[in-house]
């Protein structure tokens, strides 16, 4: 049985934002300026995303999730539609196609990298195919150039899921600079945080409008200056503190970034359990990924104990563990259009056997020695031969 050491230090978050007190006196200003909802703070946050997005346009809004709808609905997927994703993903991308209608279609990822299979994607497209959503994962990225040969050969369009990548960069460019519709989050465990927000990569002014008036009810302005509605937009507009702390956050990815690339390496230098667990992949590039995440896979099948086991155990010495990610299609919201055990092995295998290790900006490379040395530990106490 696990006992808790006595000396135990400070428990330690697998994820935290790294809010310093410049950012937090910004936010106060903008509280006392009396302007708190959505206004010049919230242009500023879009035209410096949109700088980094190297000059595409984008929108905020309230998160990630209102982020996957609002795109959805700017790509006219709704009831009859069909959205092929990959099953290896948060539940909002489920969750989104589903609420405005859509069947979703799931398919398996790739053993290593966790990216959607396009092999399996180009099997699944059929007459009531509209978009494709893949999500890239820290470490490595979907191959963009063969997902959008694959879009333009069917007409499709593609929303990519850049929630856990903003930072990372493919053939040189920041995700967002190229491609469809792009997604992004600012939630408190990713790279930088609004606290809660979200925004849209999108490909001109007439689609930027559109997001306006999707994510403020569907309101449009008649010529005599009364407002009409005729689609059932949301409520997903961003308030100007949160673009304010958004904005002084987006200033500081790069140092952001600098941290977690070092802490990666780390993790790559230090991480060493017998039996072994499986790492995520180790780019050649290292300074083209963002590492918002650091996940492995335990060695179940010669562990006498379960992954919550191995998780309480980490929790006994103060270390916080996540699970990233269970899969979609074994839902119970996933199992409703027909998927059961084994449809898509990759994605259980991973989804029965990831654990997220605390990866985050205020983190230390000491704190990295602290839990490689805690799982090395309960791994060794733990093997099925005993040795």
């Amino acid at each position: 049985m696990e006992t808790t050491p006595l000396d135990t230090p400070a428990p330690l978050k697998f994820a935290s934002p790294f809010l310093d007190e410049t950012t937090i006196a910004a936010a106060a200003d903008v509280l006392r300026s009396g302007h708190i909802t959505s206004g010049p703070w919230v242009e500023r946050f879009e035209a410096a995303l949109s700088a980094h997005c190297g000059g595409r346009p984008v929108r905020a809004l309230t998160s990630a999730t209102a982020a996957i709808e609002v795109a959805l609905q700017l790509a006219v997927v709704g009831p009859g539609d069909e959205v092929i994703t990959c099953a290896q993903s948060f539940f909002t991308v489920l969750n989104m196609i589903v609420k405005v209608g859509a069947t979703p279609v799931f398919v398996d990822c790739e053993p290593v990298t966790r990216n959607i299979d396009l092999g399996q994607v180009e099997a699944k497209i059929g007459p009531r195919t509209r978009a494709i959503i893949p999500t890239h994962w820290p470490g490595s990225l979907a191959d963009l150039d063969a997902l959008y040969a694959l879009a333009r050969r069917h007409n499709l369009r593609v929303i990519e899921d850049a929630a856990l990548v903003i930072g990372s960069r493919y053939r040189g460019r920041p995700v967002g600079a190229i491609g469809d519709l792009v997604t992004l989050s600012f939630h408190p465990n990713k790279n930088i945080t609004s606290i809660e927000g979200g925004a849209i990569v999108c490909n001109g002014d007439v689609e930027a409008k559109r997001i306006e008036t999707l994510r403020f009810h569907g309101i449009e302005r008649r010529p005599d200056g009364t407002r009409d509605v005729a689609f059932p937009g949301g409520k997903f507009n961003l308030p100007d503190v949160n673009a304010r702390i958004g904005l002084a956050q987006l200033e500081r990815l790069p140092g952001f970034l600098a941290v977690r690339r070092s802490l990666v390496e780390r993790y790559f230098a230090r991480f060493a359990t017998d039996p072994g667990c499986e790492l995520p992949p180790r780019p050649a590039d290292g300074d083209g990924q963002s590492w918002n995440m650091f996940c492995v896979l335990l060695p179940l099948d010669r562990l006498t104990i379960t992954r919550k086991e191995f998780r309480d155990a980490l929790a006994a010495r103060g270390i916080m563990t996540g699970v990233s990610y269970e899969a979609l299609h074994l839902s119970t919201l996933g199992r409703r259009f027909g998927y059961r055990e084994g449809d898509l092995p990759e994605t259980e295998r991973i989804a029965s056997a990831t654990v997220t290790l605390p990866l985050h900006a205020a983190m230390t490379t000491a704190d990295i020695d602290r839990v490689c040395a805690a799982c090395a530990e309960v791994i060794a106490r733990h093997r099925k031969d005993g040795r």
